[in-house]
């Protein structure tokens, strides 16, 4: 599938882009889009305000200024500096419209061609921006619905992505694309099962529950690597940790009695 790549120049712009708390935001003269297109018309249009640059190789550059542009600098983050698939009928329509273009320059009006070329730009980025928005409130919905997967199933020791991924009726593949942000599918079953170790044991209606018994309940095969993974994750073991939280509810009972 082709891709778009939206860019600007300039640190700052890249910082704004990309949300560096640190950056004030900084809207840029200019924005970029770079994509492929099957054997473009090369050549070249300039306006001080836009211009089009179309290589032999395939590679079509339409910069437009960001003031001339309807969305907002910031609107168009979720485009910025990185590859975003684009659909066929996109590509198929700009690819068009730039050969088209060029091959009639010279025939044009210039006066009618810049706010053409500023045209173009707002339906690619537009489209490409609804698509994307799209596709990450989809993935969003399904990574919902795995973590959801693995907390209803948290005690169950043979919790595998395999076995998430066919509740799902989703690939595994698909699976790891869910959680390609942190430790994975195994990262967060492990999290949630100490997440949920937490709660028990720091809840005195559990406080008579072993350690053992409770290490079942969070799906860990056995209590030696609960005990493990337990004080990994929060620098102590899982009696401690009890201890600690359980003797401090007792003394502020006492306190207030």
């Amino acid at each position: 599938m082709t891709e778009l790549v939206v860019r600007a120049s300039g640190a700052s712009a890249v910082r704004t882009a990309i949300g560096a708390p640190d950056e004030p935001p900084r809207t840029p003269a200019q924005v970029q889009l770079l994509m492929r297109v099957p054997r473009p018309v090369p050549g070249v249009l300039s306006f001080p305000e836009c211009s089009l640059r179309a290589s032999r190789g395939g590679t079509v550059l339409l910069t437009v200024a960001t003031a001339r542009l309807s969305l907002g600098f910031a609107e168009l983050r979720p485009l910025m500096f990185r590859p975003v698939p684009v659909d066929p009928p996109l590509q198929a329509l700009f690819a068009s419209a730039v050969s088209h273009l060029l091959g009639a320059a010279e025939d044009l009006d210039p006066h009618g061609v810049r706010p053409y070329l500023t045209g173009l730009a707002e339906l690619v980025l537009r489209s490409a921006l609804r698509t994307e928005l799209d596709r990450a409130d989809a993935l969003a919905t399904r990574r919902r619905e795995a973590v959801e997967y693995i907390r209803v199933h948290l005690a169950d020791p043979a919790l595998t992505a395999e076995r998430i991924a066919d509740a799902l009726f989703i690939s595994r593949r698909r699976l790891y694309q869910l959680f390609d942000d942190g430790d994975g599918v195994s990262g967060r079953i492990r999290q949630l099962r100490i997440d949920r170790a937490r709660e028990l044991l720091s809840d005195p209606a559990h406080a008579s529950r072993g350690v053992g018994e409770i290490s079942r309940q969070c799906g860990f095969a056995n209590a030696a690597h609960f005990s493990r993974t337990f004080r990994k994750a929060t620098g102590k073991s899982p009696s401690d940790y009890r201890d600690s939280l359980l003797n401090g509810w007792v003394k502020s009972t006492e306190d207030t009695s």
